[in-house]
């Protein structure tokens, strides 16, 4: 991982971006991680799996024994790398395309990893996407919806659907993000869809105890994925995240320990909780 990396150079992509167009790729493969073994023989369901955070939460989860299913939207290369790299620490890995905003598409999606792996241990409601507008009266009902329904609704639906596989023992992480905390004009929707999943992991958490499922979530800071040069203008791009304590925007493999250790045994007792990879930001939450 970079240490010293405090700028980028400025680019930008259409929406939907993808990590083999950015410069520099972020760092995925977590070279310097060393395993254990905390997930041995489990099985895990990664949404938005094919890039940034969830690319590297599917391989530190492969290197600690699971295998994992990715589920994307239609970033095929991305998903094929993210899937060989899963491969190359000795898990397999199966690859789901489709939009998760649609309940039925996420009842399959969990169906078809039952039916490969034959379990599901842990669920990571990761998918996420994001639309820079300088206000509110910029944000059409039509990106309000599908904000809501990418971010939001998609781990409602997931979770409906996995949780007749879980079992005492099992986990759910759920990707939150900074914005719910601290705010983000120029996010109103995204940041709002955040601070839903702050409440849905809460209350989900409690309602979940009973069956001895933990629920947790990861609030990211700035870190270097494809949508930031999907969704912010270059000369943002350039400065990206060198407003946090840090001075610079973290790699998704720096974020992705989180997810191992929410996973994992080590977490048994937490839950409802979130924990922040932000660079320093201090959230009080």
């Amino acid at each position: 991982m970079s240490q010293e990396q405090k700028q980028f150079p400025a680019q930008q992509q259409q929406p939907h971006g993808s990590e083999a167009k950015m410069t520099p790729r972020p760092e995925t493969k977590g070279h310097e991680y060393r395993a254990s073994g905390k997930l041995q023989n489990r099985v895990a369901l990664i949404t938005g799996g094919d890039s940034g955070i969830g690319h590297a939460v599917a391989v530190l989860f492969a290197k600690e024994g699971a295998d994992v299913a990715i589920v994307y939207l239609d970033a095929h290369e991305d998903a094929k790398r993210a899937a060989h790299d899963v491969e190359e620490a000795g898990r397999r890995c199966l690859l789901i395309a489709g939009d998760v905003g649609d309940e039925q598409f996420c009842q399959h999606a969990v169906q078809q990893t039952i039916s490969t792996f034959g379990k599901l241990d842990i669920l990571v409601n990761n998918a996420g996407e994001q639309h820079v507008k300088s206000s509110i009266e910029e944000i059409s009902s039509e990106q309000l919806e599908r904000t809501f329904r990418t971010n939001i609704f998609s781990q409602f639906y997931m979770t409906k659907a996995a949780l007749r596989h879980l079992k005492a023992g099992s986990a759910i992480v759920n990707t939150t993000s900074v914005t719910a905390y601290q705010g983000a004009p120029q996010l109103l929707d995204y940041s709002a869809t955040k601070g839903a999943i702050v409440a849905f992991t809460r209350s989900l958490s409690k309602g979940l105890a009973e069956k001895g499922i933990r629920v947790n979530a990861v609030a990211p800071g700035p870190i270097w994925t494809p949508l930031i040069p999907s969704t912010f203008p270059p000369q943002q791009v350039e400065s990206f995240g060198s407003d946090v304590p840090l001075k610079r925007a973290g790699q998704p493999e720096e974020v992705a320990p989180a997810y191992v250790y929410l996973a994992s045994d080590d977490a048994s007792y937490m839950t409802g909780q979130v924990l922040h990879v932000n660079g320093g930001t201090i959230v009080n939450g």
